[in-house]
């Protein structure tokens, strides 16, 4: 799915209602093939851990279906919280799909369960633009990595089918992340909440945003970074994606809001010769990522083309990347 201009809200719209479709449209009585014991394990944890992540989504799509005064995209999102409901009883049953012999009794990552209400907090307290700026990522780091990467490990006709139909979901997903990641970024948003927030609201914000990254970093291993060391050998996809985030943050309107020089500071420090060395592993715990996502990883020339580009192309650049 291609977006070579602006988003048109009402045309978005009519694809969000369209593209609806239900899990029995799929054809469950595909035999599951003969997998080994240990893929066959690392399957269906992959699908479990995937069904909570879709399901953690949709609580972020319902926060913004509640605080936007856009009556359009209060309707899509309330399509976006559904397509995420659809999403988890979708990789609920692949799991169950794939657990073939039964081999053990499986829960989702418990650093998953430790992580989502500090990210539920987060998003309901914190700024929207911070709230939007992890959206952003975490669509993009499921999108563009996880779910390719994971499609590609199973090699099955059942996974293909379904997850097909869920990235055609994410890709309007993704398009609206960059388009509200624009607005969040904007003068005239800006100058909206400006004197808005009171000195109670930023502290709780700020406790929130503390909490949700200390519990980052073992969720990001648990549920993205360990998976795709075996479903993405390579590292190709989960690099990809870290990059996507780091050039959008790098957008003049967007390095400019608080949130983003902090990151940015924390991220150039950490790769500074000096004092990345001496204080790396602080740093990582401060950002809550790993050496992977806190690397620059985009060339000066990739770097120039971003900065000349619409948020719209940068969206369809990463919609072109997941499928490359």
């Amino acid at each position: 799915m291609q977006y070579s201009e602006a988003v048109d809200l009402s045309r978005m719209l009519d694809k969000c209602i369209r593209d609806q479709w239900s899990i029995d449209d799929l054809d469950w009585r595909v035999a599951p093939p003969s997998l080994p014991r240990d893929k066959e394990e690392a399957v269906v944890q992959y699908f479990i851990d995937m069904a909570g992540i879709e399901l953690l989504a949709g609580k972020l799509f319902e926060v913004q279906h509640r605080t936007t005064t856009d009556p359009t995209l209060k309707k899509i999102f309330a399509t976006f919280v559904a397509d995420e409901k659809r999403h988890s009883a979708v990789a609920t049953r692949l799991a169950a799909h794939y657990d073939v012999h039964k081999y053990r009794d499986y829960i989702e990552s418990p650093s998953l369960t430790r992580f989502r209400p500090h990210f539920v907090e987060l998003v309901e307290r914190a700024s929207p633009e911070i709230a939007n700026a992890y959206i952003t990522s975490g669509e993009l780091i499921l999108d563009v990595a996880l779910l390719r990467s994971l499609d590609d490990y199973v090699a099955d006709d059942m996974s293909h089918r379904a997850m097909h139909l869920v990235n055609r979901d994410e890709s309007r997903h993704i398009a609206i992340d960059f388009h509200m990641t624009e607005h969040y970024a904007t003068d005239a948003y800006l100058a909206s909440r400006r004197g808005r927030t009171t000195l109670r609201e930023l502290a709780s914000g700020l406790r929130a945003l503390v909490l949700m990254m200390w519990h980052a970093k073992p969720f990001l291993h648990d549920v993205f970074l360990a998976p795709m060391s075996r479903t993405d050998p390579s590292g190709r996809r989960i690099a990809e994606a870290f990059k996507r985030v780091q050039l959008i943050m790098r957008k003049p309107t967007v390095a400019r809001l608080p949130f983003s020089r902090f990151m940015l500071a924390m991220q150039n420090t950490y790769n500074h010769p000096l004092l990345g060395k001496l204080f790396g592993p602080l740093l990582l715990r401060a950002l809550g990522a790993n050496d992977a996502a806190a690397r620059v990883l985009f060339t000066p020339e990739e770097l120039a083309r971003s900065q000349r580009q619409t948020f719209d192309e940068m969206a369809e650049d990463a919609l072109a990347a997941k499928l490359a």
